[in-house]
């Protein structure tokens, strides 16, 4: 506590023995006053100095929250870039895969147009053929015709009780919109009544062409009105085509009949 000068200058007037007693009153009172004024301080020192460790403690807590998610990201960066390379690899894998599945389409590409290529060429190669047997067959067709018109007649009125009036020739005779060239075409007469006789001359007939020869036979009877008789002649008739064209009730001659 500060003393005054006027205070200091009363106790020179006191006594010398009540003045050493009053001063170490005031040392005494200003040595209380400094440490009550430092435990105090202290007290304030202390409860900052807690508060800063609670602080300290909860920054600490913070901190170590703050790095466990750090670390928490730093893993999951390391399972993001682990994926990203997985995926950079399957990538890769992928785009390997459409290359050789591009190329693998341009070499099936190529061989489909060598493939195309080779079947124009057996297609041009089968035309040929086709046509050289259509020719081969067409010859032996009209030698098989030629034999007929002298040798059916006969074999007609022997065979059927047919006589036939003038001559069996080849001619074309309108079918709806079409000309159809019929192999034997020529009338006579069974028991008295006028009939038209219609052939079909093939090497080996097939049901196809017996189906077809039988639809002219139909429409050719039905619109010159007049009873037809069908008749097939070839050099061969398998097995079945004999039971097929003997259901329809069709006649038919083998080639080596004619010879006589």
């Amino acid at each position: 506590m500060p003393v005054s000068v006027s205070f200091i200058k009363r106790l020179e007037t006191v006594d010398p023995q009540l003045r050493g007693v009053l001063i170490a009153m005031l040392e005494e009172i200003e040595r209380q006053r400094e440490e009550s004024v430092t435990k105090k301080e202290f007290n304030e020192l202390r409860d900052i100095v807690k508060e800063l460790a609670e602080a300290q403690k909860k920054t600490e807590a913070r901190v170590d929250s703050l790095a466990q998610r750090v670390e928490e990201l730093a893993e999951a960066q390391k399972r993001t870039e682990a994926r990203v390379e997985e995926l950079a690899e399957a990538q890769k894998k992928t785009e390997a895969r459409v290359n050789s599945l591009a190329q693998r389409v341009e070499e099936l590409a190529e061989a489909q147009r060598k493939t195309e290529e080779e079947i124009r060429i057996l297609v041009k190669r089968v035309d040929a053929v086709e046509e050289r047997l259509e020719g081969i067959s067409h010859s032996v067709g009209y030698s098989l015709e030629n034999r007929v018109y002298g040798r059916l007649p006969s074999i007609l009125r022997e065979r059927y009780g047919i006589e036939v009036d003038g001559r069996l020739v080849r001619k074309y005779v309108p079918v709806g919109n079409k000309n159809i060239q019929i192999n034997i075409y020529g009338y006579g007469k069974k028991n008295g009544k006028r009939i038209l006789i219609l052939g079909e001359c093939k090497v080996r007939p097939s049901r196809n062409e017996i189906r077809r020869f039988e639809k002219y036979v139909e429409k050719i009877g039905s619109d010159q009105g007049v009873e037809i008789f069908p008749i097939v002649v070839a050099h061969d008739f398998p097995p079945a085509i004999e039971e097929f064209l003997r259901e329809e009730k069709i006649p038919y001659i083998w080639s080596y009949e004619l010879e006589d």
